[in-house]
């Protein structure tokens, strides 16, 4: 992690890029789901949650377009309920998925494992 030392007696000023947050992230990226059209995402975090979570919309029939600092999420053909074991045993907060596919396919079949 990087660290700024900051010593007194100068005018302070400038940029720093935040990274966003995975926490923020996963329950925005899940809230796509009830989304009828296309949900544009800036600032997503490259991380293994993340990945996983675009996986999953995939793997359901959504479909995730990176272009830059810029994702783009189209859950309007999601064509199924299940989300296949393999990813959810990688990401344990994919369970948050189930809420919005609940609403839109009134069914939700997700694999859940205390040894998760």
């Amino acid at each position: 992690m990087a660290e700024y030392i900051i010593k007194g007696g100068q005018k302070l000023e400038g940029e720093v890029t935040i990274s966003g947050s995975k926490n923020a992230s996963l329950p925005i990226i899940a809230a796509t789901v009830l989304n009828a059209g296309k949900t544009t995402l800036y600032n997503v975090p490259d991380i293994h949650d993340t990945k996983m979570m675009f996986e999953i919309l995939k793997k359901l029939g959504g479909t995730v377009t990176k272009k830059n600092n810029k994702i783009i999420i189209d859950t309007s053909k999601i064509h199924t309920y299940e989300i296949p074991e393999e990813l959810m045993r990688q990401m344990r907060s994919s369970v948050i998925l189930a809420g919005g596919l609940i609403r839109k396919t009134q069914k939700s079949n997700i694999f859940i494992s205390r040894w998760m």
